[in-house]
C-alpha cells in the first residue's frame, strides 16, 4: 500500500458547491409503456439511501431528454471476471479472531454470494507472504542471517493455515467462481540485495530460485484447494518503503524474470497460471510498456495490473491500444479516512474505480483490504487510517458498510462473471456511465454516476426506446434490465 502522501485525490475535480434541493429518485409514476421493465438501486452521497431499490421504470417511446444516455449492446468490449477487495492477514485475522462463526458466516454470505442481501464479489487477491497490513513480517521460505535455502526445504505456508487459509476457503464455498490472484510485496530476504525484507531488489543470481519459490505457492495453495489464476511479479515494484517489506523491480529485471524464468517454468509445469506486469500506480505507463516490449518476456505476459495512487485511470487505456491483445487489471485502491466525506468520496470511487477502470479495460476491479478494525488494522508499518471495504468492530464483531462496499457493490452485485462491457454514452453533464450484458441471460445493467451537487433528470435509449429517471446529487445509480 503506497503511503497516502502520494495519494491521487489531485485527480478528483473540483466539485459544484453543496447547494440545490436534496434530490431523490424520481418519484412521479413512470407513463405507462409497453417495454421491458427497469429496476433501479440508489446510493446517496448523503447516506439517506443505500443501495435502495426505487420504483420501476419502463422503456417507452418516449422523446430523449438534454441529459442522454445511449446504451448499444450489439457493441462489446472486454469480458469480466469480477469485482472484490483483497483478504489480507489482517482481513482474516480478524474474522477468524473477532468475529463469532455466524457472524463470519454472515458476512462472507454477504460479501461473495448472490443470494438475497449477497453482494456477489467474485475476484479477490492475496499476499505471498508479508505486507503492512500483517501482525508480523514474514515470508513464506525464512532463514537466518547468512543462511540461503537455493532448494527451498523450508519453504512452508504455514503462516496463512490459522487465518487466511481457512477464510479463503469458506469464501471459495461460498462462491466456488471465485478468482483467486496474488502478489509478493517482497522475496524472502536471503534473495534479496538488503538480506531484509524491507527494501532493496533481487539478486542477480536469485531469479531462479525466486521463480521456483513463486511456482511452489502455487502448487501448496492448490493442494489447498485455492487455485490461484494469477499472478503479478511484485506488488508496487518501484516503491521501497521503509517499514513493511517491499522489493524493487525495475524493467529490465521484471522482464528477464518472466521471460527466462518463471514464464517458462509454468509453461513446462504446464500450470495455466496467468502472469500480470506492474501492479503499481496509472502515473507510470512507461514501465509496463517496456517490459510488454522485450520480445522474450512478451509472451509469457497476459495482462498488467494497475493502482490508484498516482496518475489517471485513462492511461490505461494508452497501454491496452499499445497491446490490444494483453488484459488490463485493476489491482489495488485504498479508501481512508484522509477522505471521510461521502458526497465527496463516493463519487469519486465510483468514477474513477468502478466507471474509470472498467471504461479502460479492466477485467476484474479489486479495492485493497476487504476488512480492518475500527482503528484502520491490524497493521505492522504501512498506512495509519486506510479503511477496509467494511470495517469489523473488534471487541463486537459487528459489521460497517463503506462507502468503498457501496461502490463495488453497485457493479458486483449486478455483473455476473463471464459478462462484456458495451457500448454507452461516456460522460453527458457530469454523468458518467458505464453498462455490461450478462452472458447468461442477456440481462443489462447500467452504472450512472452524479457527482454534482444538484440531481440529474435524463434519459436512457437502448433498442430504439427510452426510459426517464431523475438521480440524486452525490449519488449512485444502477439499472438493471433484461431486453
Amino acid at each position: 500500500m503506497t503511503p497516502r502522501s502520494i495519494w491521487a485525490w489531485t485527480l478528483l475535480p473540483a466539485l459544484l458547491a453543496a447547494c440545490g434541493t436534496q434530490g431523490g429518485g424520481d418519484s412521479t409514476a413512470p407513463a405507462p409503456d409497453n417495454g421491458p421493465a427497469v429496476q433501479a438501486w440508489v446510493t446517496s452521497g448523503d447516506k439517506t439511501r443505500l443501495l435502495a431499490r426505487d420504483a420501476p421504470r419502463a422503456f417507452g417511446p418516449r422523446a430523449p431528454l438534454p441529459i442522454h444516455f445511449d446504451v448499444d449492446s450489439s457493441r462489446r468490449y472486454q469480458t469480466m471476471v469480477g469485482f472484490g477487495a483483497s483478504i489480507t492477514d489482517a482481513t482474516a485475522w480478524l474474522m477468524q479472531h473477532r468475529m463469532s462463526p455466524a457472524q463470519r458466516d454472515a458476512l462472507l454470505r454477504e460479501l461473495f454470494g448472490r443470494g438475497e442481501g449477497g453482494v456477489g464479489f467474485d475476484f479477490t487477491r492475496l499476499t505471498i507472504g508479508a505486507s503492512d497490513f500483517s501482525l508480523h513480517h514474514y515470508s513464506f521460505d525464512d532463514r537466518p542471517p547468512g543462511e540461503t535455502d537455493m532448494a527451498l526445504a523450508h519453504f512452508s505456508i504455514d503462516p496463512h493455515r490459522a487465518e487466511v487459509l481457512p477464510v479463503v476457503k469458506q469464501a471459495l464455498a461460498i462462491n466456488p467462481r471465485l478468482q483467486v490472484m496474488a502478489s509478493p510485496w517482497s522475496a524472502p530476504g536471503w534473495m534479496k540485495t538488503t538480506g531484509s525484507l524491507i527494501k532493496g531488489t533481487l539478486k542477480p543470481e536469485m531469479h531462479d530460485v525466486f521463480a521456483r519459490y513463486l511456482v511452489r505457492y502455487v502448487d501448496a495453495m492448490a493442494a489447498e484447494g485455492v487455485p490461484i489464476f494469477a499472478l503479478t511479479l511484485q506488488n508496487e515494484p518501484h516503491f521501497e518503503p521503509d517499514d513493511y517489506p517491499g522489493m524493487r523491480l525495475d524493467p529490465p529485471t521484471r522482464a528477464k524474470l518472466i521471460g527466462q524464468h518463471l514464464g517458462p517454468l509454468l509453461a513446462q509445469r504446464g500450470l495455466q497460471v496467468q502472469l500480470i506486469d506492474w501492479d503499481h500506480n496509472w502515473d507510470e505507463p512507461q514501465s509496463p510498456l517496456a517490459v510488454l516490449a522485450d520480445p522474450v518476456a512478451r509472451p509469457y505476459v497476459s495482462g498488467v495490473g494497475w493502482h490508484c495512487y498516482g496518475g489517471q485511470v485513462q492511461l490505461q487505456s494508452a497501454v491496452h491500444d499499445a497491446f490490444p491483445d494483453k488484459d488490463t487489471w485493476f489491482t489495488e485502491c485504498s479508501g481512508g479516512e484522509w477522505k471521510p466525506h461521502w458526497p465527496e468520496t463516493l463519487p469519486w470511487m465510483v468514477r474513477h474505480i468502478v466507471i474509470g477502470t472498467t471504461r479502460g479495460w479492466a477485467r476484474g476491479v479489486l479495492m485493497w483490504n476487504l476488512a480492518l478494525d475500527e482503528n484502520f488494522g491490524p497493521h505492522l508499518g504501512g498506512c495509519k487510517d486506510c479503511r477496509g471495504v467494511v470495517t469489523i468492530d473488534s471487541r463486537t464483531g459487528e459489521v460497517t458498510r463503506n462507502l468503498e462496499y457501496y461502490a463495488l457493490a453497485h457493479a458486483s452485485r449486478f455483473v455476473r462473471p463471464g459478462a462484456q462491457r458495451i457500448e454507452s454514452t461516456a460522460a453527458s453533464d457530469a454523468l458518467e456511465s458505464v453498462a455490461f450484458r450478462n452472458a447468461d441471460d442477456g440481462s443489462i445493467a447500467l452504472i450512472v454516476c452524479n457527482p454534482a451537487a444538484g440531481e440529474r433528470r435524463f434519459t436512457v435509449r437502448h433498442a430504439g426506446q427510452v426510459f426517464e429517471y431523475t438521480v440524486p446529487r452525490e449519488s449512485i445509480v444502477t439499472f438493471a434490465w433484461t431486453p
